[in-house]
């Protein structure tokens, strides 16, 4: 019963996989990674960023240019001063204003006005627009570098997740050999049996072996069907991608030409950036006890009876300086938390440029480690082969037991999805020294 529910699931994997593969898209790694930088949602989402963040360069010089204003105004007023400049205003003003004076002065009929008026002023000099501008680019800067750091993480995912699928295939393939050898094991000792020099529990046993291998297959398969949708999430897309398979065998030179690749790693630039942005606070600081500059003019219309109208027109220029001269210390401790803000981005980057170095550090030594386990788990395969063609015989010859057939060929097996997994460590850790030292766009052929 068992045995024919594990054939069953096998036979509805298999047709699912069948059918899903039939309309499957199969990419290379450089496809994989290509399509990675213009779908990936995360990408795209921060080049959003990045372009709103830019605009802050265009908020920043606004401030520069000048400012047009437009205002339609209406009042309705007794009050005794209004009324007698709006009429002025309105030109509308005569000598029977005069009579009764100065009770019509002091007590005027109400009077409407309204008016209409446009008005411009520029500055000539703003100190603090000019350090905001200054500011604004850094910033964007930065954001740029910080979304070059967030393709470099994308490609080093992407990689990962396309060696996933790659890996799950060998996984597989390792699988579906275990299974043949199960079933070769099966009919040998269905044929001993039927010959009279075995016994029924070999058969048994065999099956048992079979069985479980089929059930490793099932899970091998759906794990690798997993592995494709995993990888067309990464390209931004929602249907599995299956991968067409590459030899890589990438070369990991000295430690320390990884140390100096690191100083120029994307978001440690950034970081530099901020840093000097800082300095930028400061001045932004002191540019508050500096005055502003400039010239502005309006030209204005008045009407008692309807908007827009122009009873009266007027104009006026002017100059304008404003000083201030006490703001309650608000500048002075604007200042000190310039200071404190420079020395804390400071202490930031010093505190990165260790953390990288450990990085690289950490990473080449997983490179290492990644590379002795691929070799032993090389030199476990071919001791398992060698030991599993000895079993085979002496169990053919009646010098071994089944029991000791099924253990070699479990130690067959995880000797091949060993070697499987060793062969994707090392790539991935080579795939990571790569990305810590900042140098994982130009070893995939991608431009910065």
């Amino acid at each position: 019963m068992r045995a024919a529910l594990t054939v069953l699931l096998l036979l509805i994997s298999w047709c699912i996989g069948g059918a899903a593969s039939a309309a499957e898209r199969a990419v290379t790694l450089q496809e994989a990674l290509a399509l990675s930088m213009t779908g990936n949602p995360q990408i795209r989402a921060m080049g959003q960023s990045v372009s709103a963040n830019r605009e802050d360069i265009g908020i920043a010089g606004s401030y520069l240019l000048p400012h047009l204003s437009i205002e339609e105004r209406f009042m309705r007023t007794n009050n005794p001063a209004y009324a007698f400049s709006m009429k002025m205003n309105q030109k509308r003003f005569a000598g029977a204003d005069l009579a009764g004076a100065p009770d019509t002065f002091n007590s005027p009929a109400p009077i409407s006005d309204f008016q209409s008026s446009v008005s411009v002023e520029q500055a000539l000099f703003a100190p603090k627009a000019h350090i905001g501008i200054d500011m604004a680019k850094k910033e964007a800067a930065a954001r740029e570098r910080d979304l070059a750091r967030k393709k470099e993480e994308i490609a080093l995912n992407v990689f990962r997740t396309h060696l996933g699928v790659q890996t799950a295939k060998a996984y597989v393939s390792a699988a579906e050999k275990g299974t043949e050898d199960a079933e070769a094991h099966l009919k040998v000792a269905e044929v001993r049996y039927d010959g009279g020099i075995g016994v029924y529990s070999d058969v048994l046993r065999a099956k048992v072996a079979v069985a479980s291998a089929k059930e490793r297959l099932v899970s091998a398969t759906k794990n690798l069907e997993s592995a494709k949708r995993a990888l067309g999430l990464m390209l931004g897309l929602s249907e599995s991608v299956d991968v067409i398979p590459e030899k890589l065998a990438p070369e990991v030179g000295p430690i320390d030409a990884y140390y100096e690749e690191a100083l120029s790693r994307e978001d440690l630039k950034a970081m530099e950036q901020r840093v000097r942005n800082a300095g930028n606070m400061l001045k932004m600081a002191d540019a508050g006890y500096l005055p502003v500059v400039g010239v502005g003019g309006s030209m204005q219309a008045n009407d008692h009876r309807q908007p827009l109208g122009a009873e009266g027109d007027s104009w006026q220029v002017m100059a304008f300086l404003r000083w201030e001269l006490f703001d309650g210390t608000k500048r002075e401790h604007e200042r000190q938390k310039a200071r404190y803000k420079m020395a804390e981005s400071e202490e930031y980057l010093g505190g990165m440029k260790k953390e990288i170095a450990y990085q690289v550090y950490d990473a080449y030594l997983g490179v290492g480690e990644a590379h002795d386990g691929r070799e032993l788990a090389r030199a476990s395969l071919q001791s398992a082969e060698e030991g599993m063609r000895i079993i085979n015989v002496r169990y053919e010859n009646s010098l071994a037991s089944m029991i000791e057939l099924i253990d070699m060929q479990t130690s067959l097996d995880a000797s091949r999805a060993g070697l499987v997994e060793k062969e994707a460590a090392y790539l991935s850790a080579v795939a990571n020294l790569w990305f810590q030292s900042g140098g994982i766009m130009k070893e995939l052929g991608l431009e910065r």
